[in-house]
């Protein structure tokens, strides 16, 4: 593993810059980001924040996130809710326990609580279900791929938030191997102490051992 860490302010120097030149940006958000349910409402300002900034960062380019956050926030915040998929759920979407049928309601939709068709409990929509419903993402997830097939050989700024090792298959893999084959892609991997990135792609891969939702907030508090 690639362990050249540079310094936060530096490499959010090098991100904008990066941006600023991208034709294409690949978010992947991770558990830093992750809001608990019994949240204070400063973490629950930071997080809404670093969302808000992260949007001010990418607005203005064709770009897609992926997160394996499941508490919902990220569609609170000014990022298009088309251009966002959650392989992990949301904890705002309910399914039937014993998943009877693969249908996912919004919170507050079926009001008794219990599934429609079978009587069974509602759960939250999200992998720490028994029988996770995986239809509740997978319409956004064909988006999502048909979106990452046009990204090849185009300038590809990859950027990944706070993820470590819970859940690989969604973000950290795959986004190595798109930074692999996209010879014109950087990538800038941010994570307190999970920001290590492969040899492979560590000519054109930024390690920054930063918590990820404070480098993006920070960025804008020094006006960088």
């Amino acid at each position: 593993m690639e362990n050249n860490k540079i310094q936060s302010q530096e490499a959010y120097v090098q991100l904008k810059e990066a941006l600023a030149d991208a034709e294409k940006i690949l978010v992947g958000i991770g558990g830093e980001w992750k809001l608990s349910e019994d949240a204070d409402l400063q973490r629950i300002s930071e997080v809404k924040e670093g969302y808000h900034q992260l949007y001010e960062l990418i607005k203005d380019k064709d770009y897609f996130v992926v997160t394996t956050v499941t508490d919902g926030e990220i569609w609170k915040s000014e990022l298009s809710g088309e251009r966002i998929v959650a392989p992990c759920g949301n904890r705002h979407l309910r399914q039937c326990e014993k998943a009877c049928v693969k249908e996912v309601w919004k919170e507050g939709e079926v009001s008794e609580g219990v599934c429609p068709h079978c009587g069974a409990p509602l759960v939250e929509n999200t992998i720490q279900a028994e029988n996770y419903v995986e239809e509740g993402y997978l319409p956004m997830w064909k988006k999502y791929q048909l979106w990452l097939s046009v990204t090849l050989n185009r300038k590809l700024v990859v950027l990944e938030l706070g993820e470590g090792f819970k859940t690989p298959t969604v973000i950290r893999w795959p986004f190595e191997k798109t930074v692999f084959f996209n010879q014109k892609s950087r990538m800038f991997r941010v994570h307190e102490s999970l920001c290590q990135v492969s040899q492979e792609i560590g000519g054109r891969a930024t390690p920054v051992a930063a918590n990820s939702l404070e480098f993006i907030r920070n960025g804008k508090e020094k006006n960088l």
